[in-house]
């Protein structure tokens, strides 16, 4: 009896400790997990904006029937796109190439290229940190899309 009279007294000096030791380490893990999870569907949700405006952007330059009028449709595409995702407007960098004619992006049986880079900011980092820490994560997008042998009859 002796022996289990030891056993129950230097079991008792750690009461509580294993609960206080789950809490701190479990807020320890979780809260840069919480940030990693957050940050990622930010950057996820650039991800399929860029993605969504450029293929809308170029299905709408291509089935223009003139240039002024295919900016206007790219334009107001990928406004719709970005805004649809919660990303701004004004980070994003939108750039129209055209082939074989750079000169003529309508051009049956042409080629249309788009590209986006918008910037996923990162969650809760102010904007005056020091140095050279990014703030944001630059997400591309690009679609080519053939303008229709019709030329601009849709």
């Amino acid at each position: 009896m002796a022996r289990s009279r030891r056993w129950t007294e230097r079991r008792g000096d750690d009461d509580g400790s294993a609960s206080l030791e789950f809490v701190s380490l479990g807020v320890l893990l979780l809260v840069p997990l919480v940030y990693l999870v957050v940050a990622l569907a930010g950057i996820q949700s650039a991800a399929l904006a860029a993605e969504g405006a450029v293929r809308q952007a170029t299905r709408m330059f291509t089935d223009a029937p003139d240039l002024a009028t295919a900016q206007d449709r790219a334009d107001r595409a990928i406004a719709l796109a970005l805004d649809d995702h919660g990303v701004a407007a004004e980070t994003a960098t939108v750039s129209v190439t055209c082939a074989p004619d750079p000169a003529d992006c309508l051009a049956i049986r042409g080629f249309v290229t788009i590209s986006i880079e918008v910037l996923a900011p990162l969650p809760l980092l102010p904007a005056v940190l020091p140095g050279n820490i990014p703030l944001a994560v630059p997400v591309q997008a690009t679609a080519t899309q053939q303008v229709s042998r019709f030329g601009g009859a849709g």
